[in-house]
């Protein structure tokens, strides 16, 4: 990841899964807003138009596929990178995470390092 500011939202209806992915974000560098629902996260990202989206898959009011195709179907937002996590881990649910353009799936629980390398993984998809 470059030296340069990123910004992060991340969306997840657990407020411990929130602060936990919100504290790695800001030792990696990242300036991090949140949101605990769908529609939030939609409101939150035609505002801020963050670097990274990290979501949750299953939320309230929208679900993260929602959410993505909201993203993917924006035009200033189409290109955004986008790392899912979720505890469902069925092949077809991240075949169709795939579809809607998310990057990197990780599934739940997982550790520090896993998220960073999803998180590293998901940029530099980006970037190519």
């Amino acid at each position: 990841m470059s030296e340069h500011q990123h910004t992060a939202l991340v969306v997840d209806d657990d407020p411990d899964i929130r602060k936990v992915i919100g504290a790695y974000l800001t030792r990696k560098g990242f300036t991090v807003t949140f949101a605990a629902d769908g529609r939030s996260a939609i409101t939150q990202l035609d505002e801020v138009r963050p670097s990274l989206l990290c979501i949750d898959l299953m939320l309230p009011e929208s679900s993260g596929y929602d959410v993505c195709d909201h993203v993917r179907a924006s035009p200033t937002l189409k290109g955004m990178p986008i790392l899912m996590i979720s505890a469902r881990t069925m092949p077809e649910d991240r075949a169709y995470a795939e579809e809607l353009g998310v990057k990197c799936y990780l599934a739940k629980p997982f550790t520090q390092a896993q998220f960073l390398a999803a998180v590293e993984e998901t940029l530099s998809q980006d970037a190519t």
